[in-house]
């Protein structure tokens, strides 16, 4: 199998559609279809189930999508290590840090500078990664620190908790909604919901999922997205309502309340991960965004902001 071949599995498997996996990937769709096709037929099995209305993954193909990430990690950190060498850094010390989707990338471009200053001979390479895979990548090594949401596998590698976050609605202000000051999830029940793919974080869905099923209410997700501005233009559009997480939000959008919804099962550990026989790069900045999470004020005031935001 080559790079693209996994390239264009871990990009379906999360976008669900071969067309937006092509655009991503700047191909072709024929290109990104036979690349599909040839890891198939290496692999002996099907990793997608494909109608004419939807693309989901089969059993086969949600087993193998964090090998395959961690895998592409593996050699992104392989090609900058030969750039590193090439270039005449004979140290050629790499730190892959992961960060899955809707975890705040705020605190870790807060960090990062600080630990380039304590360890100038290491090349930082940051990498977008789901959860579940990360935890692959590190009892494979290939990553040296991640951040994501807590699941109930943890095993070989360290967890601390950053953050516990709660999970917040986008609603349009002229939504009947709009006026809570939170919101259960009884009172979703039924209602047309964005997120997050299953795919980028099985444990927030299973999370939110656990919420509705505790409060005897019915999860109709509608559409997913693989990012909270997504989510919002579609929540703006009248599409629904949005389910994100708080450390995710780092602006209010214009013209939408965020209401933190109650209950229990409505927040999340936001974790950082790390094998169990770190480097001190990677202990140095868990280090870093353990205490930069400590000082961090909580962004429950961006619901309160909109009431004096200007509505223009």
């Amino acid at each position: 199998m080559d790079r693209i071949e996994l390239e264009a599995f871990v990009a379906v498997a999360e976008e669900l559609h071969f067309g937006r996996a092509a655009a991503r990937l700047h191909r072709g769709q024929p290109t990104v279809s036979d690349a599909v096709r040839r890891l198939e037929s290496t692999l002996g099995g099907r990793l997608f189930h494909r109608t004419s209305r939807r693309v989901s993954l089969t059993g086969l193909g949600e087993a193998l999508l964090p090998d395959a990430h961690a895998t592409l990690a593996q050699l992104r950190r392989f090609q900058q290590r030969g750039r590193s060498l090439a270039a005449g850094d004979r140290s050629g010390t790499t730190l892959v840090v992961a960060h899955a989707e809707y975890t705040g990338h705020q605190l870790l471009l807060r960090c990062l500078p600080q630990l380039r200053d304590r360890f100038p001979d290491v090349t930082i390479v940051p990498e977008t990664m789901p959860t579940t895979a990360q935890l692959t990548a590190l009892r494979a090594e290939t990553i040296g620190l991640g951040i994501g949401w807590a699941t109930g596998d943890v095993t070989g590698v360290r967890a601390r908790v950053l953050s516990t976050e709660r999970f917040m609605a986008l609603v349009p202000a002229a939504h009947p909604l709009a006026g809570h000051a939170e919101l259960s999830a009884a009172e979703l029940s039924t209602t047309g919901l964005l997120t997050w793919p299953h795919q980028i974080n099985s444990g927030l869905c299973d999370r939110l999922l656990s919420a509705f099923h505790i409060g005897g209410a019915d999860l109709r997700i509608i559409r997913t997205a693989d990012s909270v501005h997504a989510i919002a233009a579609h929540v703006a559009a009248g599409t629904g309502i949005g389910i994100t997480v708080e450390s995710a939000l780092d602006h209010q959008p214009p013209g939408l309340r965020i209401i933190p919804l109650t209950g229990p099962s409505t927040t999340a550990d936001q974790v950082v991960l790390t094998p169990t026989e770190p480097s001190d790069t990677a202990m140095a900045l868990r280090d870093l965004l353990l205490q930069a999470s400590a000082a961090s004020p909580s962004t429950d005031h961006l619901a309160a902001r909109e009431d004096s935001a200007d509505p223009r």
